[in-house]
C-alpha cells in the first residue's frame, strides 16, 4: 500500500492545508476493500487536544474509524461529510477521526475550529502508530468500519462521499450482516 505522506519532508510538508485551493473539486471515489476483513483494530493509544488518552481496543461497539490529516486536501473535503454521517448514525456506529499530523493539537485544533464539526471526535495520533499498524502508512484518507468485537468488516481508501446515501445503507448493511440479521449475498465485493 502507498503512503500519502513523506514523514521526512521539511516541516512545511505538513502546513499544506492553508495553501489548498478549497475550490477545487476532489473525487469522492474512495474504494472498498474487504481484504483485511476479520483483523483487529489496532493496538494503538490515541489523544485528544486535552491530553485524554483512548486505546482503540477498548472502544464498544462498532466503530468507524478514520485516518486523516490537515494537510491532506481530499480528508479536508471529507471531513464535514464524516460529521454529517456521525449525526445520523448516532446510537448505531461510533465516528473515530483520528489525524496523523505531526503538530498534534497545534494544528488539529485550529482546524476544527475553522469547520465547525461538532460530531466528531479530535483524536490524534502524531506518532503515526495508526499508519504504522496499517503496514507503515497507509493512502490517507483511510476509513474502516470495524464490528462490535474490534474485527475489521471492510475499509475505504481514498476520499468518499460519506454524505451519500449509498454510505449509510453500505455502513448499516455490513453491521447487520455482522451482526447476523442478513445473509451476505456478494462477500466479495471490493
Amino acid at each position: 500500500m502507498l503512503a500519502a505522506c513523506d514523514t521526512g519532508a521539511e516541516e512545511e510538508a505538513q502546513e499544506t492545508v492553508a495553501a489548498a485551493d478549497e475550490s477545487e473539486a476532489i473525487d469522492l471515489t474512495g474504494t472498498l476493500l474487504r481484504d483485511f476483513a476479520g483483523e483487529r483494530i489496532p493496538a494503538v493509544t490515541v489523544i485528544d487536544p486535552d491530553g485524554a488518552r483512548l486505546d482503540l481496543r477498548d472502544v464498544d461497539g462498532p466503530v468507524l474509524m478514520n485516518l486523516w490529516a490537515t494537510w491532506c486536501r481530499p480528508c479536508v473535503v471529507e471531513m464535514p461529510l464524516l460529521d454529517e454521517l456521525a449525526a445520523d448514525l448516532e446510537g448505531e456506529v461510533r465516528v473515530l477521526t483520528v489525524s496523523a499530523d505531526l503538530k498534534g493539537a497545534e494544528v488539529v485544533q485550529p482546524f476544527f475550529d475553522r469547520y465547525e464539526l461538532p460530531n466528531l471526535p479530535r483524536w490524534m495520533d502524531s506518532g503515526n502508530d495508526l499508519a504504522n499498524a496499517f503496514d507503515g502508512g497507509p493512502l490517507l484518507p483511510l476509513t474502516v468500519l470495524y464490528d462490535a468485537e474490534g474485527r475489521e468488516v471492510w475499509r475505504i481508501t481514498g476520499a468518499y462521499d460519506w454524505a451519500s446515501a449509498s454510505a449509510r445503507e453500505e455502513v448499516r448493511e455490513a453491521l447487520s450482516v455482522e451482526a447476523g440479521d442478513a445473509p451476505d449475498t456478494n462477500p466479495s465485493v471490493s
